[in-house]
């Protein structure tokens, strides 16, 4: 009897979560990584209740999610450009949703997923995965990738978790993303960087208290929160394009570096004591104190152009799933990006429970093919709860 051969595409949060929730004796799970998983992104990322649900309690990461230092998230505070403090919603998804929204460093989080994809410790044989391993064609009916040393790698499920890569073997006609007319900066601030440096900001924001911050003026918005259990503040700034001084169209990955005198022009009519929470990560100008700061922590300030994209008219196809960000790509303004990737996995890893061993190809296509999913939905058949996973893009509030 041949085992199940489950090849996942990208080693990011939705490929290792895939891993974790396909995970069963006899299988065999191997991650292909284009990187070398060197360095995760350096932000924050916030888990939504439905995610972190599922991740806790069905998939038992709780041990896995504490010592990614994780933060509860008790609410949002909205602050006026004076530091008055305007509005507090506080966050009770524990009594409401059974489960709490949870504040990560990203690098944390990949890899406390990565450890409960690879770990020997856990139910079912753990996954393999190999780094440096760049996909460059797919056979989706065969069920085989190609990577770019001309390496066949063949699986009886393909899952496309690596963004875009594989969804052009997918769909005939892959939409454009469309500009939304925002981008999003984003920074991560040392907590006692800012208490040193910047007690104005620290006077009005504690960047140590569980709590997502926001300031919203001259048509620009501040999301702010703390991280690693209050060592790091991170920053994301959401702008118009038509304000910036700098080509959104060119920084369409998430990874594309931005200008941090640019990004001080565009917030030059905010108050000295939000400005210099940017100029402290960075180090500006010729003073020598600013350059050693710059020396010492880490210099990434991310630009992004944020997009949208119209509903792909399938995820599937022969013997390949797209899940995340590959399926529906979604802007940042609800923060369901990564948690929708986890419903994605916990979804496939509960239509694919039954299958021990290589399905034929009639059989894998009967379990994908999902009727519902032609108006853009699907349900989970087992879980927790009844989810519902759209393939429709997260819009902005």
């Amino acid at each position: 009897m041949a085992p199940f051969r489950v090849i996942i595409v990208g080693g990011g949060i939705a490929g290792f979560t895939a891993a974790v929730a396909l995970r069963r004796t006899g299988r065999e799970i191997i991650i292909l990584e284009q990187s070398s998983l060197n360095k995760e992104i350096g932000a924050l990322i916030s888990l939504q209740p439905n995610a972190t649900r599922i991740a806790g309690l069905q998939w038992e990461l709780e041990k896995n999610l504490l010592e990614a230092r994780q933060m509860v998230d008790e609410g949002f505070r909205i602050y006026n450009t004076d530091g008055d403090l305007v509005r507090t919603i506080p966050l009770n998804t524990k009594d409401k949703y059974g489960a709490e929204r949870l504040l990560f460093h990203r690098r944390d989080l990949h890899e406390s997923l990565k450890q409960a994809a690879i770990s020997s410790e856990r139910a079912g044989d753990p996954a393999v995965v190999r780094v440096s391993c760049r996909v460059i064609g797919c056979d989706a009916v065969r069920g085989t990738v190609t990577l770019e040393g001309g390496e066949v790698v063949k699986g009886d499920l393909i899952i496309g978790a690596d963004g875009i890569v594989l969804r052009k073997h997918v769909v005939e006609e892959n939409p454009s993303p469309i500009p939304t007319g925002h981008s999003a900066y984003r920074l991560m601030v040392p907590t006692e960087i800012l208490e040193r440096e910047e007690p104005d900001f620290c006077a009005r924001i504690n960047p140590r208290d569980p709590f997502t911050s926001m300031i919203v003026a001259h048509n620009c918005r501040l999301i702010m929160g703390p991280g690693r259990q209050g060592e790091v503040y991170g920053i994301v700034a959401l702008v118009p394009d038509e304000q910036m001084t700098e080509d959104p169209a060119l920084k369409q990955s998430w990874v594309s570096e931005g200008s941090i005198d640019k990004l001080l022009d565009t917030f030059r009519e905010f108050p000295s004591w939000v400005r210099n929470i940017f100029r402290y990560e960075f180090g500006l100008g010729n003073d020598a104190h600013c350059s050693v700061i710059f020396d010492r922590h880490s210099p990434d300030l991310g630009l992004w152009q944020l997009r949208d994209m119209d509903p792909l008219a399938t995820w599937h196809r022969g013997r390949v799933m797209l899940i995340g960000d590959a399926a529906h790509a979604m802007l940042p303004t609800q923060g369901q990006g990564a948690s929708q990737a986890i419903e994605d996995s916990e979804a496939l890893g509960s239509f694919l429970e039954d299958v021990d061993e290589s399905p034929a190809f009639e059989d894998l296509s009967n379990i994908l093919e999902v009727s519902p999913v032609k108006e853009g939905q699907f349900w989970h058949r087992k879980g927790l709860t009844t989810h519902r996973i759209s393939s429709s893009p997260v819009t902005h509030e």
